[in-house]
């Protein structure tokens, strides 16, 4: 009965297997025929397949950037480009003061955006907001361009400010030059504007010009920006973080500007010398977390923003010098020397497992290994349209090194089983009981490795990452394989004949492997083989009993080499 029991077991087990491969294939066939995004060919990483390369100049304003500067910007690029979904791109430095940015693929206009948005972030108070008009409509019906500034016209606060938002800030000349500002014309480069002097610029989308005050705080007070749902309304909103100096500052920042008339409670967050918003100060915000929220706040407008505010704190403006379609350093001739390393690896462990240690069994290892090659290979065409992840030469010796650690499990437990079948116990018993045995050495064994990708892939370059990833992947389907299919495999096999019954070619032949039986107060001797089934004979005299041990040193004595059941001496 309890045969029949845990050959059933073994059977759901491969029936929901079977459920876990229909429904990944499933996926990516939603993918690929229904949102046109997915793939049946695993994407490969900049190494193997080539893609963009854009280099970027810091400009400092005349001034060569110190290497603390270049490596806070490849860090906020870095996060620039994460945070856009694309993986394994190359972000170094080059020179003093160029970065190299490497992206897998054909980089999308998106991503090219946030890569190249790439000045410092700035928030300055608000003094004036108009319309983006260069013109007006005179008394007589007539549309009139605002004319040029007059030279004469004073352009020295006619008292010191007191602070950002002092009107003292706005003189006759800068309110000329604000009236005359075309928002639409290249010439006009606000992003170098002086940080201790107003400034005047538009909004991203050119819907609105401004002057605003100095700046009070730059980007690098930013600690965190997300995008979140509004539990009151349910509308879209931006929730920002300051670090610690900024929250002092922007306390004292929002008791002015609370107190004040609009356009002056308004506080704008510049990016590269644009309004990205302006939000109105709508009370006194001691914590540190102030949010930006309004009626044409979308899901999708807020994501941007929070992305613009979070990376936006480069330490110095970059000009795109250069934006070029670049070839795979590797190659596909690498990609097919790895992937033949893995094939001769995996025949070397199929040669091994069959012809030397385990004969028929030895199937049993190769059709998992074979389960786990089709199911982590669907897994990375999913990850390559889900995540965007991309297979460097780093993730294919990662799958290498799997195969070594997928064949220990299988080894660990056909070891126990064996044991087991030594011991005296039938071919089912001896299942289980190794089985119960094994998985907790295996579980072990398999967290540590989980363990060591994960830090490996949290510390590591990022040309490590691959290998971590694919390391930690397929460790995860190995353990999904040993309980759904190798042991579920063997419940049903040890049921037959062939198996069940210890066949010399099934690898469980209980004489072959020198099985002794131990009833009540009775042996079995071991059987005495020759060659290569000699150490399993001498495996199992370590197994004997001290009685039955000094019965068959008697008997040697004797010159009895039979192998007759008997009564255990005293």
């Amino acid at each position: 009965m309890a045969s029949r029991t845990s050959s059933r077991r073994g059977w759901r087990a491969l029936l929901g297997l079977l459920v876990v491969a229909v429904v990944l294939f499933g996926a990516n066939a939603l993918g690929v025929h229904v949102f046109k995004q997915g793939t049946w060919i695993p994407e490969l990483a900049l190494d193997l397949q080539g893609g963009t390369q854009i280099i970027m100049q810091a400009d400092n304003g005349g001034e060569t950037p110190t290497a603390e500067q270049m490596d806070q910007a490849v860090q906020i690029i870095r996060q620039r480009v994460d945070a856009s979904g694309v993986s394994e791109a190359s972000i170094t430095t080059q020179g003093s003061d160029n970065i190299v940015v490497q992206i897998p693929g054909n980089a999308d206009e998106e991503t090219r955006q946030r890569i190249e948005a790439s000045a410092q972030m700035q928030l300055r108070p608000v003094l004036y907001a108009a319309d983006p008009a260069t013109s007006y409509v005179g008394d007589d019906g007539e549309t009139t361009e605002y004319p040029t500034p007059d030279p004469s016209l004073n352009a020295t606060p006619t008292t010191s400010p007191t602070n950002g938002s002092d009107l003292a800030w706005v003189t006759d000349a800068l309110y000329a030059q604000m009236l005359a500002y075309d928002c639409t014309d290249e010439a006009n480069d606000p992003a170098h504007a002086p940080a201790d002097e107003p400034l005047i610029t538009c909004e991203q989308d050119g819907s609105a010009k401004y002057i605003l005050g100095p700046v009070e705080l730059d980007g690098s007070a930013i600690s965190d920006a997300q995008a979140v749902v509004l539990q009151q309304s349910g509308a879209w909103a931006v929730q920002v973080t300051f670090d610690s100096a900024g929250t002092k500052t922007f306390a004292d920042i929002s008791q002015r500007l609370y107190n004040l008339q609009s356009p002056q409670n308004q506080f704008a967050f510049v990016l590269d010398g644009s309004v990205i918003s302006a939000p109105s100060m709508n009370g006194v915000i001691t914590n540190g977390q102030p949010q930006i929220s309004g009626t044409g706040i979308t899901q999708e407008t807020a994501s941007t923003l929070a992305d613009q505010l979070r990376f936006g704190a480069l330490p110095m403006s970059f000009e795109v010098v250069s934006s070029d379609t670049i070839s795979a350093t590797l190659g596909s001739q690498q990609l097919q020397i790895g992937l033949m390393a893995g094939l001769i690896g995996l025949a070397l462990v199929a040669l091994w497992v069959v012809l030397v240690s385990y004969r028929a069994l030895g199937f049993v290892i190769i059709a998992s290994l074979g389960v786990m090659a089709v199911l982590t290979y669907i897994m990375l065409c999913l990850l390559s349209w889900r995540i965007d992840y991309r297979l460097s030469l780093a993730g294919v010796a990662g799958l290498i090194v799997t195969i070594g650690f997928t064949a220990d499990s299988f080894i660990v437990y056909f070891e126990r089983i064996r044991d087991e079948l030594r011991g005296g116990k039938s071919t089912t018993a001896a299942t289980e009981d190794g089985w119960d045995r094994a998985k907790r050495t295996i579980f072990i064994s398999k967290s540590i490795n989980i363990l060591a990708a994960v830090v490996l892939y949290i510390l590591a370059d990022a040309t490590v990452k691959g290998f971590a990833f694919t390391l930690g992947l397929t460790t995860v389907i190995d353990i999904l394989i040993f309980v759904l299919f190798t042991h579920p495999v063997m419940q049903i096999l040890v049921r037959t004949r062939f198996f069940g019954g210890g066949h010399p070619l099934s690898g469980l032949d209980p004489e072959a492997l020198g099985s002794v039986y131990r009833g009540r107060a009775q042996f079995r001797a071991p059987v005495v083989a020759r060659g290569r089934d000699r150490r399993s004979s001498g495996e199992a005299a370590k197994r004997q009993t001290i009685a039955e041990r000094k019965l068959a040193e008697k008997r040697a004595a004797e010159g009895d080499t039979g192998s007759t059941d008997g009564k255990a001496d005293d």
